[in-house]
């Protein structure tokens, strides 16, 4: 715990493809964000992938570094680049979309949710694009929510950047994705605390997080075993010596690199 009261902030990299987090930095700020993420990528090898990223990565030394190595990238905009933000708010209502997709309404978690996903090109409505060394895409997401227990409507509008020269329903499942690794960290405060655990020192802050993600990866491949017809005829013990086996084998693959 450092003298402002705060825990360490730890930037993770998640595969959604294999549900494992591959790399891990300290920044003792969140401001310092910006210069864990570099760094982050650095220990990885991201070439032909595509990074998301929250609105705090919305920075050029970031975007120049995806670009470097070789990626693309599709990251949320926020307040924190307020001139760009807004104006793109602006823009947005009179511009015409290259490509929209609509999704809903269906039913998820006691609620009805319509979503619209359109987008834009960056050059016609981004004003500092050169600022950013590349081509932009401007996504736009809509989504309007009615709540199944009163009946409460809420509607949302998120504004995105990306290198990517997409559809419109890739692009939108893209952003969607992205909310895995958000599940991830609400899991970690929600159901482990891992936010109200005061941690001394940056080591103790690596070493709990460690261990929790490896709680949550396990947690992960339990239900995962539950909801095969294979896997219900199986007693608890089975199952458990069967994930001890995994995580094992998980371990054993980490020691090798």
């Amino acid at each position: 715990m450092y003298d402002n009261g705060r825990n360490p902030d730890i930037v993770s990299a998640y595969s959604l493809r294999s549900g494992f987090t591959l790399a891990t930095d300290v920044c003792k700020e969140k401001s310092n964000e910006i210069k864990s993420v570099p760094r982050l990528l650095d220990k990885l090898d991201v070439s032909g992938c595509i990074v998301t990223a929250d609105a705090m990565s919305f920075q050029k030394v970031i975007i120049d570094k995806i670009r470097d190595k070789g990626a693309d990238f599709v990251i949320e905009l926020k307040a924190n680049q307020k001139s760009l933000r807004y104006g793109l708010e602006d823009s947005v209502k009179t511009a015409t979309p290259t490509d929209a997709y609509k999704e809903g309404p269906y039913l998820e978690h006691g609620r009805i949710e319509s979503r619209i996903c359109r987008i834009y090109r960056g050059e016609e409505l981004i004003v500092d694009r050169e600022k950013w060394n590349g081509n932009l895409t401007v996504i736009e997401i809509l989504t309007s929510t009615e709540k199944k227990s009163d009946g409460r409507n809420t509607s949302e509008q998120r504004l995105y950047i990306s290198s990517l020269d997409s559809s419109a329903e890739r692009l939108s499942q893209i952003t969607k994705q992205h909310w895995a690794i958000e599940s991830m960290h609400w899991n970690l405060d929600r159901n482990l605390r891992q936010d109200s655990i005061k941690r001394k020192a940056e080591r103790a802050a690596r070493n709990l997080d460690t261990i929790q993600r490896m709680v949550l990866a396990l947690i992960d491949f339990w239900k995962n075993r539950r909801k095969k017809i294979s896997d219900k005829k199986k007693d608890t013990a089975q199952i458990i010596r069967e994930l001890s086996v995994s995580f094992t084998n998980v371990l054993h693959f980490l020691a090798q690199k």
